[in-house]
């Protein structure tokens, strides 16, 4: 399969767009990549600006042979998370589970779910 062109492959990036009082003008980041923004004072020039600059990064990071990161939306996710928690913690989750009569895998992921 070809890999995509810059373009097409920005456009699939999780963007976002809020107003920063500090700066008095909207931020523009992507998830992905979390060091770059772009900051305007309209909305969507702040989002199509960093557009142009993600463009031009990715462009740059195929040229220099870098791993590009894949958009979230198109990433195999398996289910499984694991979480580290304290002894405590797992023995109060636990506890819990028992209580509720279900597994303590069940209870998580309702506690999740809420």
């Amino acid at each position: 399969m070809p890999s995509p062109n810059n373009a097409s492959i920005a456009a699939r990036y999780r963007y976002s767009v809020t107003f920063s009082p500090e700066d008095g003008e909207y931020l523009a980041t992507v998830a992905e990549f979390p060091s770059l923004s772009w900051l305007d004072e309209d909305q969507v020039e702040a989002l199509l600006g960093l557009d142009r600059l993600l463009q031009e990064v990715v462009s740059d990071m195929q040229a220099n042979g870098e791993e590009v990161p894949l958009p979230f939306a198109d990433r195999n996710y398996s289910g499984n998370l694991r979480v580290r928690v304290t002894p405590e913690k797992h023995r109060r989750l636990a506890v819990s589970a028992q209580e509720q009569g279900v597994s303590l895998n069940r209870y998580v992921n309702d506690l999740l779910s809420a």
